[in-house]
Protein backbone atom coordinates (compact mmCIF):
# COMPACT_ATOMS: atom_id res chain seq x y z
CA UNK A 1 0.00 0.00 0.00
CA UNK A 2 1.65 3.48 -1.10
CA UNK A 3 1.78 6.14 1.59
CA UNK A 4 -1.41 8.53 1.48
CA UNK A 5 -0.11 11.94 0.65
CA UNK A 6 -1.06 14.63 3.42
CA UNK A 7 -4.41 15.88 2.93
CA UNK A 8 -5.66 19.77 4.30
CA UNK A 9 -7.95 20.23 6.73
CA UNK A 10 -11.20 20.79 3.77
CA UNK A 11 -10.12 18.35 1.46
CA UNK A 12 -10.79 16.11 4.86
CA UNK A 13 -13.88 18.01 5.49
CA UNK A 14 -15.12 17.48 2.08
CA UNK A 15 -14.38 14.16 1.81
CA UNK A 16 -16.06 12.79 4.73
CA UNK A 17 -20.04 13.76 4.01
CA UNK A 18 -22.14 15.43 6.76
CA UNK A 19 -19.02 16.21 9.19
CA UNK A 20 -18.87 19.18 10.62
CA UNK A 21 -15.58 21.46 10.79
CA UNK A 22 -16.04 21.12 14.74
CA UNK A 23 -16.32 17.35 15.07
CA UNK A 24 -13.87 17.27 12.24
CA UNK A 25 -11.42 18.89 14.23
CA UNK A 26 -12.22 17.11 17.49
CA UNK A 27 -11.55 13.72 15.97
CA UNK A 28 -8.24 14.75 14.32
CA UNK A 29 -7.09 16.10 17.85
CA UNK A 30 -7.45 13.14 19.12
CA UNK A 31 -6.19 10.79 16.08
CA UNK A 32 -2.59 13.62 16.66
CA UNK A 33 -2.67 13.07 20.62
CA UNK A 34 -3.09 9.47 19.87
CA UNK A 35 -0.08 8.92 17.36
CA UNK A 36 -1.93 7.99 14.65
CA UNK A 37 -1.69 11.17 12.23
CA UNK A 38 0.69 14.20 12.37
CA UNK A 39 -0.25 17.91 11.76
CA UNK A 40 1.92 19.89 10.15
CA UNK A 41 1.73 23.63 10.35
CA UNK A 42 2.73 26.08 7.59
CA UNK A 43 3.76 29.58 8.53
CA UNK A 44 1.89 31.12 5.44
CA UNK A 45 -1.20 33.59 5.36
CA UNK A 46 -3.37 32.24 5.69
CA UNK A 47 -2.16 29.63 7.85
CA UNK A 48 -2.01 26.19 5.64
CA UNK A 49 -1.83 23.36 7.62
CA UNK A 50 -1.83 19.28 6.88
CA UNK A 51 -2.61 15.48 8.59
CA UNK A 52 -0.84 12.68 7.51
CA UNK A 53 -0.61 9.38 8.85
CA UNK A 54 2.66 8.68 11.16
CA UNK A 55 4.43 5.47 10.79
CA UNK A 56 1.58 3.95 13.44
CA UNK A 57 -0.94 5.53 11.09
CA UNK A 58 0.40 3.78 8.20
CA UNK A 59 0.43 0.31 9.55
CA UNK A 60 -3.21 0.51 10.34
CA UNK A 61 -4.36 1.65 6.92
CA UNK A 62 -5.79 -1.63 5.72
CA UNK A 63 -7.35 -2.16 9.18
CA UNK A 64 -8.92 0.80 8.43
CA UNK A 65 -9.78 0.23 5.06
CA UNK A 66 -11.10 -2.85 5.75
CA UNK A 67 -13.78 -1.37 7.97
CA UNK A 68 -14.48 1.51 5.70
CA UNK A 69 -15.42 -1.24 3.03
CA UNK A 70 -17.65 -3.28 5.46
CA UNK A 71 -19.28 -0.01 6.36
CA UNK A 72 -19.80 0.68 2.57
CA UNK A 73 -21.64 -2.73 2.34
CA UNK A 74 -23.58 -2.68 5.21
CA UNK A 75 -25.03 0.45 3.98
CA UNK A 76 -25.93 -0.76 0.61
CA UNK A 77 -27.40 -3.56 2.11
CA UNK A 78 -29.93 -1.50 3.70
CA UNK A 79 -30.73 0.60 1.93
Amino acid sequence: MQPEPPQRFKYLQYGIDGISAKVLSENLKQLEADGLIKRTVYDEMPIRDEYSFTDLGEQMRPIIQTMADWGQVYIAQRT
